[in-house]
């Protein structure tokens, strides 16, 4: 299984994330979720909100990452103006 996760430093405003959700459940192959950061073991969590990409495989993701879908929703994150990290990971 791949992961891909974003985390934001600040919540993004409903009604425009909204209109991301709709991008990002277009990615070919990818289970899409996302949800308000609530706490963190230790002291205020350092970030706002999570969103997840989830790809059975390898191949999957990598076909994905090549798509416009995938291309087009990193493109509406940037324009939503809110700072955020992407990461991946290979899970076993």
């Amino acid at each position: 299984m791949v992961k891909a996760f974003v985390l934001y430093g600040e919540a993004p405003d409903p009604q425009r994330y909204a209109e991301h959700v709709e991008l990002c459940l277009k990615v070919p192959g990818a289970t899409f979720r996302h949800g308000r950061v609530f706490g963190a073991a230790m002291g205020d969590p350092p970030h706002a909100y999570y969103a997840e990409f989830e790809w059975p495989d390898m191949d999957a993701f990598k076909a994905a990452a090549k798509s416009p879908e995938f291309a087009e929703t990193g493109k509406d994150a940037m324009a939503m103006g809110k700072p955020f990290t992407v990461e991946f990971a290979e899970l076993n």
